[in-house]
């Protein structure tokens, strides 16, 4: 329900993103002249997520023959997390420290054979995993010089995610829609932003990409599992900061 929402809320944040920063850069007056000389500052982020498993093809013979291949396309989620704190080092670097929560819905779908599926009735074409992370991430920024308003700025960083939907330890069996995937993962990102100063808060776009490097399977012997050799995540996010 919370992602189909997303999808009408995200264009109207858009639009008034774009409307408030327009106004905000060719403003006469510069906004917020002193606020990167501040050493810490704190702020929250919201984000519209896209995510996905990545994932190896078996190499199992016998499971080849009775399955094709799979395959992950990006689901939509929401992340909101806590700049705190954001802490000058430079006049061009910060460091921040930004703990959250993410929710995202993954999926899986299976190209099976048809001889497969002739002799099982009823075998799954696709297979989702909810996953509910508490999150620690971290980024260092570097900012380019500033123009009136304006001021873009480069990230890199990781993030570490505890996953509490997890079932992991849920007893799986091919009747049940389950992946078990371990609760652990260990991401490290990158993306591009851009800073708008406006008359009392700082606001940010935010495009970043998080690439898992943990393996989240947990090994089953179902044919679900079995069809991969390693799962890692992939997820794009478009985030909106705010700044005081």
């Amino acid at each position: 329900m919370i992602f189909s929402k997303l999808k009408h809320i995200i264009p109207l944040l858009l639009l008034f993103s774009a409307f408030t920063c327009h106004n905000s850069v060719f403003a006469q007056v510069n906004y917020l002249a002193g606020f990167d000389k501040k050493k810490i500052h704190f702020g929250i982020q919201l984000g519209y997520t896209q995510s996905k498993f990545e994932d190896a093809y078996t190499l199992n013979d016998s499971v080849r023959s009775m399955l094709q291949g799979s395959s992950s396309y990006y689901t939509p989620g929401f992340h909101i997390a806590i700049i705190a704190p954001d802490l000058r080092l430079g006049n061009y670097f910060n460091f921040r420290l930004m703990p959250g929560l993410t929710l995202i819905n993954r999926t899986f779908n299976y190209n099976w054979t048809d001889t497969y599926v002739n002799q099982h009735h009823g075998t799954d074409a696709k297979r989702s995993v909810e996953s509910v992370y508490g999150e620690i991430a971290f980024d260092f920024k570097f900012r380019a010089f500033r123009y009136r308003n304006f001021r873009p700025y480069l990230t890199a960083g990781g993030s570490y995610g505890f996953d509490f939907a997890s079932m992991r330890n849920n007893k799986n069996n091919n009747d049940q829609s389950i992946i078990r995937l371990n609760t652990s993962d260990i991401r490290y990102t990158t993306g591009i932003g851009f800073d708008f100063y406006l008359r009392y808060v700082k606001f940010a776009i935010e495009l970043k990409m998080c690439f898992g490097v943990s393996d989240l399977k947990v090994p089953d012997d179902d044919l679900y599992t079995l069809s991969v050799d390693y799962i890692n995540t992939r997820t794009l996010m478009i985030g909106f900061t705010f700044e005081g």
